[in-house]
């Protein structure tokens, strides 16, 4: 548990020694946690009467150049969005932030870049800044730890995008933890294994639900540069009574761990993931 929240633990344990324990049903009977999956690490979190465009690669499907060094060459996205240019527009118009987890362009492509309003608060690394600035977003708003906005407390959290030197040109990646009053914690680990960071994260925050970047990236040389199955059976052990949501997968050519592989994976290893399909709502 983060020092941040202490006090409100505390004092809501001396009411419960009058009232009782809450339940998380009367906890949390008041607020709505809601995932609009859209694509390959895309989606809309609503939070807080908020709505928060995380990672958008919004490109038509084969517009964009294969990922290099890769064992195939595939243009990528490999799939299209699935919805309509008119449902994305109106989505769109109905964001109150955007969240960039780190700047490769499988989650802040060209396209997005070009249609999302410029005046948006968005939330990124410290070593985005500069670049996203220079895009021309007027309200870009760094994490060096965490930021309070709208009732939301975001935490950022750190990772490793593969090991070895392959890891080190990776650069800076970051995942978000989200929390309210009203919610439990949930937790975009980004693009990372596992590793000492996504285990601390786990560790401090408890998050009820972790949604993290599968699909085991890889090049040519080199180990997984995103959760492959035993990765994501490592979070599945460090948080057992925790929801896993694995995206991220079935969109980008050098991602190999394909949805019916994980699938079979959770099936014969008895672990509780859900795994969404482009466009599904997930309300959590």
């Amino acid at each position: 548990m983060d020092r941040r929240h202490f006090a409100k633990k505390l004092f809501g344990g001396l009411a419960s020694m009058v009232s009782g324990p809450l339940t998380d049903m009367e906890r949390y009977n008041d607020s709505r946690l809601a995932i609009q999956f859209i694509r390959h690490a895309t989606l809309i979190l609503e939070i807080a009467d908020q709505k928060i465009l995380i990672d958008p690669m919004l490109s038509p499907k084969e517009t964009m150049d294969p990922v290099a060094n890769a064992v195939n060459n595939f243009r990528i996205p490999m799939v299209d969005l699935p919805i309509d240019e008119a449902t994305l527009s109106q989505w769109l118009n109905s964001l109150t932030a955007i969240v960039v987890t780190h700047t490769h362009r499988d989650h802040w492509d060209a396209k997005a870049i070009q249609i999302l309003p410029k005046n948006l608060p968005l939330f990124c690394q410290p070593s985005d800044e500069s670049v996203i600035k220079n895009q021309g977003f007027t309200d870009v708003r760094v994490i060096q730890g965490y930021v309070d906005w709208k009732g939301i407390t975001i935490t950022r959290t750190g990772g490793q995008h593969g090991t070895g030197e392959i890891g080190r040109k990776m650069g800076t990646v970051s995942g978000f933890i989200f929390q309210t009053d009203q919610a439990p914690a949930l937790y975009v680990a980004g693009d990372t294994i596992w590793c000492n960071e996504v285990a601390d994260a786990l560790r401090r925050f408890l998050p009820k639900h972790v949604i993290v970047n599968a699909g085991a990236a890889q090049f040519l040389t080199g180990g997984p540069i995103t959760m492959d199955t035993n990765d994501i059976a490592q979070v599945c052990k460090a948080m057992p009574e925790a929801e896993i949501i694995a995206v991220h997968m079935d969109t980008v050519n050098h991602c190999l761990l394909k949805r019916t592989d994980l699938k079979t994976f959770a099936e014969k290893e008895k672990l509780n993931i859900r795994i969404p399909l482009d466009g599904q709502k997930i309300e959590l």
